[in-house]
């Protein structure tokens, strides 16, 4: 049975599918991904590209920030047929590390005789040496880019590929979508006072968190719950949010009481929404 594998390099499918859709590159923390229809869309790229091929398994490589996954990247890493690759993000909020994992895993496949097709996802001209040696062991690869690819992809990584698809922003929209802003809690408001250990929740920091809460749609509700079912804490990108919300609106740090406090009725009060 021949098998092919699909490779995607999440910092290009962000970068340049938020420049698809809005025609400027966004911030990671504004954008949304539906892993199911990003999963879907990869999957009818290989079934299109591919004849007789059982699939291997989706490869998705990312930078991870800290010690910790984000919450995308646990629920993409306990998706059937996912192998979450992580390699980082330096101080400068560069994603590092992740080409050379690209590359490894296409040599490494191509050399074993795991893989005869490969569809990869990625503009970066430093994958270019991976596909090229995949190549030498007979693998073909399929390069997948997001409009527009001029500018954004490697034209000589184009030009090694045994074909080229281009997603359109219809494509893109079905799995990725910008956030609408979230208006700031209580900016520029009086210092409160902190909250002694067993006193009555703060109804500031209560509002902060049913703020933040309204904010998620039903899909973050449902992999946050997923994510609480094998882990304890809040993933980073929304602890780091609440908490500095939670400054905001009180004029202060917050102690350590109350950081559990709210997070912990940040996590009920998820755990409570259908």
């Amino acid at each position: 049975m021949t098998r092919a594998a699909i490779f995607v390099d999440a910092g290009y499918l962000f970068a340049q599918g938020s420049v698809a859709l809005s025609g400027a590159k966004q911030p990671r923390t504004k954008l949304q991904l539906n892993v199911t229809a990003v999963i879907a869309e990869l999957e009818a790229v290989f079934q299109a590209k591919t004849s007789g091929c059982e699939l291997l398994r989706v490869y998705w490589y990312d930078g991870a920030l800290g010690t910790r996954p984000t919450l995308e990247q646990t629920t993409l890493a306990h998706t059937d047929n996912v192998k979450l690759r992580l390699g980082f993000i330096n101080s400068l909020g560069q994603q590092k590390g992740v080409d050379s994992l690209i590359v490894t895993d296409l040599i490494d496949l191509g050399r074993n005789h795991a893989i005869c097709d490969a569809i990869l996802l990625s503009g970066d001209e430093d994958v270019r040496i991976g596909v090229q040696i995949a190549q030498q062991f007979g693998v073909r690869i399929h390069l997948v880019g997001i409009t527009p690819v001029r500018g954004s992809q490697s034209r000589t990584l184009q030009q090694e590929a045994d074909t080229t698809t281009e997603w359109d922003q219809a494509t893109v929209a079905k799995f990725l979508s910008i956030a609408a802003p979230v208006a700031p809690i209580q900016a520029n408001v009086p210092v409160q006072p902190a909250v002694p250990i067993g006193a009555n929740p703060d109804p500031v920091l209560e509002q902060v968190v049913v703020t933040l809460c309204a904010s998620l749609d039903s899909t973050t509700g449902l992999s946050l719950k997923a994510h609480w079912q094998a882990q304890f804490g809040i993933p980073p990108e929304y602890d780091g949010k609440l908490l500095a919300q939670a400054r905001a609106a009180v004029g202060r740090e917050l102690t350590l009481p109350e950081r559990k406090a709210i997070r912990a009725r940040f996590k009920a009060v998820v755990q409570s929404t259908p």
